[in-house]
């Protein structure tokens, strides 16, 4: 078995673009062989789009690429609908050496969509198409037992909490986990248009924040997760219900830590960033690779060797910003010890 499993969703991004005035159309297009002048496949709106790039999303399935990437062996368990688009998600993991054998086929929902446009202010505009999406209908009774066999590390993220019966699968692999001592890393990544209720995704969050040892918040989302702007004030909240790393990415600033042996700044790494889609995950994916060449997370949790590993998982998410979209951008072991050669 697979030493990280990732549960959660698997969807298709559509990357909004626009051709320049007076080109003809674009009949083919990936995010390698985009020319400038020609096609864009940022700074537009979800209106303003003309075609949509087709590529490989959703968090947790990012995470688990970029670890297989990153030499390390990763399983995904989920589910897409049995439509051309979940086989294409699922042969994709699959080249990328990610274990599919736990990721199932829905009869009754299709694949979720997400379009994506990276607007000329910087923000970006997301419309879920998962209504519900075959992902959001993973339940407890899908789970295999041999799901956690010689695992060491479970990550997930806050897209499953927002619907049944996905959220009660993952709370019960969470719960899983504490009785067999796996480690559990979380991303709440916050996602308001997949919820009807704010107050009740930060409920849930904080339902599974107490089930977790690694807390990766971006700084956006912290305010609305913590209640609090204080990174050393919102750490500490977290702590208090059980994790014993919290992590919160600052973008181009780099990344802050807290623990109960240390806190700490590390500055980002300069890159040539194109679109920050997919850093974070990219992060993450070095952040566990690094956890995992220890024998458990406490082996860490000091200054020193939490910079070290704050430290690579920046190299990895500037790297990942270097490509459109997510996939691309996720580094192999090579790539990223040149980039960090170079730096």
């Amino acid at each position: 078995m697979a030493e990280v499993v990732c549960l959660g969703e698997l969807l298709v991004d559509m990357m909004a673009g626009a051709e320049a005035p007076g080109e003809e159309p674009v009949d083919d297009v990936s995010a390698g062989d985009v020319s400038a002048g020609e096609i864009s496949l940022g700074e537009v709106s979800l209106g303003e789009a003309t075609y949509f790039h087709k590529a490989p999303g959703g968090a947790p399935a990012n995470v688990a690429v970029g670890l297989a990437r990153l030499g390390r062996t990763s399983a995904f368990v989920g589910q897409v609908g049995d439509d051309p688009f979940g086989h294409w998600l699922r042969d994709t993991l699959a080249r990328e050496n990610v274990d599919v054998s736990h990721l199932l086929h829905s009869q009754v929902a299709r694949t979720t969509m997400a379009f994506i446009a990276a607007r000329r202010d910087g923000q970006k505009d997301i419309c879920f198409y998962r209504n519900p999406g075959a992902d959001a209908l993973l339940s407890s009774a899908d789970l295999r037992p041999q799901l956690l066999e010689d695992v060491r590390i479970f990550h997930c993220g806050s897209v499953s909490l927002s619907q049944s019966p996905c959220r009660e699968a993952q709370m019960r692999v969470a719960q899983m986990c504490v009785e067999r001592g796996v480690l559990v890393s979380f991303d709440p990544n916050w996602r308001p248009s997949l919820w009807d209720d704010a107050d009740e995704a930060r409920e849930l969050i904080w339902q599974m924040i107490p089930l977790s040892d690694v807390v990766k918040i971006a700084a956006e989302e912290w305010e609305f997760i913590t209640g609090t702007n204080g990174l050393e004030d919102g750490a500490t909240k977290i702590r208090a219900a059980g994790p014993r790393l919290v992590i919160v990415t600052r973008g181009a600033q780099g990344a802050y830590f807290n623990c109960a042996a240390a806190s700490g700044e590390v500055p980002g790494v300069a890159a040539d960033a194109l679109d920050s889609l997919g850093a974070g995950d990219a992060f993450v994916a070095g952040m566990l690779a690094k956890i995992l060449e220890r024998d458990a997370l406490a082996d860490l949790l000091n200054e020193a060797d939490l910079r070290r590993v704050v430290q690579f998982a920046n190299a990895c998410g500037a790297f990942a910003t270097q490509s459109r979209g997510a996939l691309p951008g996720l580094p192999t072991r090579e790539e990223i010890e040149r980039f960090q050669t170079n730096e």
